[in-house]
């Protein structure tokens, strides 16, 4: 299984907090999953890090690729078909990192484990 990690999972996975639900966990584990981290997760925490809004993933910011490869993951870069894919997906939702997270789960047929249930309006495969 293709997995794909919304912020808030591979935070709250890697801290392991009872916050990721015990699906998401399972199959994040699972030692037939393909697990990927995008760029765009390591730019969301250090933006939110910076501004205040996730004050405890210092060790994150610092070494982001790090504990992606330490967790078994592989990073996934932004590419311009995910950029022109994110600009181009429907709806009202602002955020920038979910839309381009949401653009990289349609384009690369990754499986999203995310919380977020507003994003099943773009189309996405989500787990939670």
């Amino acid at each position: 299984m293709r997995l794909l990690l919304d912020t808030h999972s591979f935070v709250w996975f890697i801290e392991g907090s009872p916050r990721l639900s015990s699906r998401a966990r399972e199959l994040i584990e699972a030692d037939a999953a393909e697990v990927y981290v995008s760029a765009a997760t390591g730019w969301e925490i250090a933006t939110k890090h910076r501004l205040g809004k996730l004050p405890n993933v210092e060790a994150l910011v610092m070494d982001f690729e790090g504990a992606v490869l330490r967790a078994g993951m592989t990073g996934l870069a932004i590419t311009l078909r995910h950029a022109a894919m994110a600009g181009s997906l429907t709806g009202d939702h602002r955020d920038p990192f979910d839309r381009i997270l949401s653009a990289q789960s349609l384009c690369d047929n990754l499986i999203f484990i995310s919380n977020d249930e507003i994003l099943d309006r773009f189309g996405i495969s989500r787990i939670w």
